[in-house]
């Protein structure tokens, strides 16, 4: 029997749209490497004690944000906590909470960075996020030349109220800014800027930078019982998945497509692909789609993440996430600042009462383990200093560890087969229209994820799904 749509991978873009269309009525068939569906958005056990593999929060579940739309035409409604502060700042000895109310982050703000022209710079960093929110209608397009560019036209209305940062650079903009900012300040908000966009300030724009640092005036939430019930619950209207089920490769007949893997053969009438845009093309034999595939092979980038992860038992509380900014940069990383998840207290379903199930996260580069004389040591050195800088900076005793661990983009390759975590950054090299799309030049091939339109996190997945869901007419 032919599907209607086989869909291959379970991130977020590949559950949302496998769960969307079958809430359509088309019959969809979803294909998962390993037993837990969300890719490097899932949570996993390891000695007894459960973890999200990736320190993540969901952002854009509120009235008028593209993932509630999605959520709601799939008919999921998450178990969900919202989390205010939705971020913890700690710089240096500065505390700064990053509240939903203006006001109330506004007034840590200036005590810890006194500027003054600080409330200029955030209300217009509010004003930049509540507007762009209130435009629709745009969508991306990339099966040929002629729909790409009536696709960019949809976007006229952001460029034309947007265009003055649009097309400034987002280091030279605030430096001229604050002229008199000192370094503290910059790093301050580059750290932010950094784990949204995935980018520099230099090699980004002032818009990207601006709702990077914006995302925490909307809602954000902490999901309980860890990121993987939530993608049960997407999922739970789609007949046919195959959990355990990597595709080895797909061939393109006339009318359809077979899909294979170990265990049989499948047939399909179009194709939804949550792997990388880069690496898409290792699937296929066809010279057409491969060549289709190697033109964004320039996309390939080395940046990924070193994760930690802990369970501790405590009877602290803790907020659900922080960012630590270090003065330097920490070796083998690309950053000086490390992203810290936690579990509520109250959430039993992750972790057992007293306890916290801590995911912790810093970009690297994933050249940096290759070598397999250095890898051990390099491992065991990030994770102490990792290690090291939670216990000091959170309050937490050695003797509270029960168990901890690390992972590097070698542990990712090897279970959702990509090193390069975080997605493909909006910088001013791959900004439309030289981005990749969810259609493809092939017939009935489509791609969705993090590695093309628009990218970034939950909304940006979702912003894709639903530039899919048009282009596919469902």
């Amino acid at each position: 029997m032919i599907k209607d749509f086989a869909v291959v991978g379970s991130g977020i873009g590949g559950s949302s749209i496998a769960a969307l269309l079958s809430s359509k009525g088309f019959d969809v068939i979803l294909f998962e490497k390993e037993p837990y569906l969300g890719g490097c958005s899932s949570s996993f056990s390891r000695a007894g004690y459960n973890y999200n593999t990736g320190a993540t929060t969901l952002a854009g579940y509120e009235d008028g944000h593209v993932v509630r739309e999605i959520f709601d035409a799939i008919g999921v409604v998450p178990n969900l906590l919202e989390s205010d502060p939705s971020i913890v700042i700690i710089h240096n000895e500065k505390v700064t909470p990053r509240y939903r109310d203006f006001e109330k982050f506004f007034e840590i703000l200036q005590l810890n960075y006194p500027h003054k022209k600080n409330r200029v710079f955030w209300e217009l960093i509010y004003d930049i996020n509540r507007e762009f929110y209130r435009f629709s209608g745009h969508y991306y397009a990339n099966s040929n030349i002629f729909s790409k560019v009536e696709s960019l036209f949809s976007f006229l209305p952001i460029f034309l109220r947007f265009k003055k940062y649009l097309v400034a650079n987002a280091h030279s903009f605030i430096k001229n800014f604050f002229a008199d900012a000192d370094d503290e300040y910059i790093a301050f908000l580059e750290s932010q800027i950094f784990i949204v966009a995935q980018a520099p300030l230099r090699e980004i724009n002032f818009f990207t930078a601006a709702l990077s640092l914006a995302y925490t005036f909307n809602k954000n939430y902490y999901v309980l019982g860890g990121f993987s019930t939530l993608f049960d619950d997407i999922t739970q209207n789609v007949k046919e998945l195959h959990r355990k089920s990597e595709i080895i490769s797909i061939s393109r007949h006339k009318n359809h497509f077979e899909l294979y893997t170990k265990n049989g053969r499948y047939k399909a009438k179009k194709v939804i692909l949550n792997s990388t845009v880069y690496d898409s093309g290792k699937l296929f034999n066809d010279i057409e789609i491969k060549n289709y595939y190697k033109r964004y092979k320039k996309l390939d980038n080395y940046q990924s993440s070193f994760m930690f992860y802990m369970t501790i038992k405590s009877e602290k509380n803790f907020h659900h996430h922080y960012q630590i900014i270090q003065e330097d940069t920490l070796p083998y990383t690309l950053s000086k600042a490390l992203f810290v998840s936690f579990s509520d207290k109250n959430d039993t379903l992750i972790a057992p009462k007293g306890h916290y199930s801590i995911t912790a996260s810093i970009h690297t580069d994933s050249r940096l383990w290759e070598n397999k004389s250095f890898y051990k040591a390099r491992k065991k050195e990030l994770e102490d200093i990792l290690r090291e800088i939670i216990l000091k900076k959170l309050d937490i005793k050695e003797d509270e560890i029960v168990q901890s661990f690390g992972a590097t983009s070698k542990t990712f390759y090897r279970y959702i087969r990509r090193s390069q975590l975080g997605g493909n950054a909006m910088t001013f090299k791959n900004f439309l229209p030289f981005l990749p799309g969810n259609d493809t030049s092939i017939k009935n091939l489509y791609n969705v994820g993090d590695t093309v339109f628009p990218a970034q996190g939950w909304p940006g997945v979702m912003l894709g799904v639903k530039n899919l869901k048009r282009l596919l007419d469902a």
